[in-house]
This record gives C-alpha cells, structure tokens and sequence, in this order.
C-alpha cells in the first residue's frame, strides 16, 4: 500500500514529516510540484490542471490513497478529483474549528495563501465553524516563496511578518492558523512575534488521522517496509535534493516542538 502526499512544493513535506511520525511502517511517496510553484499566485484552471497531471503520475506510479498535502490544491482541486478518482482522497483544511474549539470569545487569525483566502471552500467553512463571526484570514505569499527558496532566517522573514501582521491588535486573538503547509518552517519566526499566550496551530496530525481513517475503512494501511519515494514534477529526486529534504526534515523536527 502507498500513500502519495502531494503539493506544489516543500511545504507538504511538513504534512509526510507528520505521517511519518504516525504511521512508521507505511510506504509514501512524495511529488513537489516545484516547476509550478507557488500554486498560491496561480489561477485556479491552472493549479486545476496541474493538480490532475500530478495526481494522474502518482495513480500510475502505484498510490492507492491521495494526500493533497497543499492547502491551495485542497482549495482548488479535491472536490473535482474525489469525483473522479476511485482512490481515497484527503484533503487539507485550516485548523479553524480546532482554534474556535479551544476558545470561542477571542478572535482566530487564519493565514494562508491568496488562492486559498479567495476560495469558496475555506469561505464554505467559515460559514459551517465561525458562526460568531471571530475569524480573519491573512494572505502571506512571499512566505511560500521564502520556504521554496530555503530562506528561513529571522532576517528575510521578520520584517515581512511584521509588515503583514501590524493591521491586527494581537492582543485580541487566541490563535494564529498556518492555513498553508509551507508555514509550518516558520514556527520560529511567527513565535518571536505573537504574544505568549497566542497559540500556533496547524492541520497536518489532523490530516494524518483522518488519512489512517480512511485508510481503515478501505482495508488498505496494513503496513510496509517504511519506504519514502521522492519525485520533483515528475521525476526522481536526485541526490542534492535528497539532501536538502533531508535538512527540511530536520527543520521540520526543530519547529514541530514550537506551539
């Protein structure tokens, strides 16, 4: 059994980084999307057409479940791929309700890409979670373009943040919701700046749950040797790159203990 994670670049790393933790044994494949990246500034046809394209590879290449480890994919592309695809398809979903859920009186800043702020999906969840009407959404795309250039440091980054979150009394917010896969490498950065008590939250252990679900139901998830396969729109990773998931991977381990 194997399980494809998909997104326009490496921020669906930090979602495999999770499955990995959660379920050891599984075989995965990864695909980056990273000739298209970032998906986030595209027109929904195109991240539409990418999205099959990619998802049509990975059917081909022996992936029996789809994790649309990208936000802006998810936004886009999953209703349309769950009609067609016999396979089961797990999307992403900004942690919106778990933020409402741990508290309802404060407001809940949700920071994605513009694609996803736009989109009528994340719109739809709003209208189902956030009936007292507490959720903001922030559109950081220079942020995904930071990661694809493996620019982590607090001196590119802070400045931008700041910029970006200035508009808003943190004060008044009980969460920050990293509503894109991409944000989780700037844990630190987004920590440095948000008062103590405001929490960071993300979708990827939820997305892996409901991913071991759906696996359960089917049948499928009984096991393998652990084997991760890499591929860069459409072909193998190579040994640089290989390398350089192997640091984000490390990155990954580091930011995962920040909240």
């Amino acid at each position: 059994m194997k399980t494809a994670f998909f997104d326009s670049g490496i921020g669906g790393l930090s979602v495999l980084h999770e499955a990995r933790r959660q379920m050891p044994e599984e075989d995965f494949i990864f695909y980056a999307d990273c000739i298209h990246a970032p998906y986030g500034e595209k027109t929904p046809a195109d991240v539409q057409r990418y999205v099959d394209r990619a998802v049509d590879f990975l059917i081909e290449n022996g992936a029996q479940a789809i994790v649309l480890a990208c936000n802006t994919a998810t936004s886009v592309a999953c209703t349309a791929l769950r009609r067609r695809l016999s396979v089961p398809v797990i999307g992403m979903e900004p942690a919106a309700k778990m933020a409402l859920d741990l508290d309802g009186t404060r407001r809940v800043l949700v920071a994605a890409t513009p694609v996803t702020t736009r989109g009528e999906k994340l719109h739809e969840l709003m209208v189902r979670v956030d009936r007292q009407h507490l959720v903001d959404l922030l559109a950081l795309p220079q942020l995904v373009r930071f990661a694809e250039a493996d620019d982590f440091s607090r001196e590119t980054v802070l400045p931008y943040l700041r910029r970006a979150l200035a508009p808003f009394d943190l004060s008044a917010y009980s969460s920050l919701v990293l509503g894109c896969t991409h944000f989780n490498y700037f844990k630190d950065s987004f920590r440095a700046l948000l008062p103590a008590g405001m929490r960071l939250l993300d979708g990827n252990a939820g997305t892996v749950r409901q991913l071991k679900r759906r696996l359960q139901e089917t049948g499928a998830g009984d096991g393998g040797t652990g084997s991760t396969a890499y591929y860069f729109s459409g072909r193998p990773a190579g040994a640089d790159e290989l390398s350089r998931i192997s640091r984000l991977m490390e990155r990954l381990d580091r930011m995962r203990a920040i909240e």
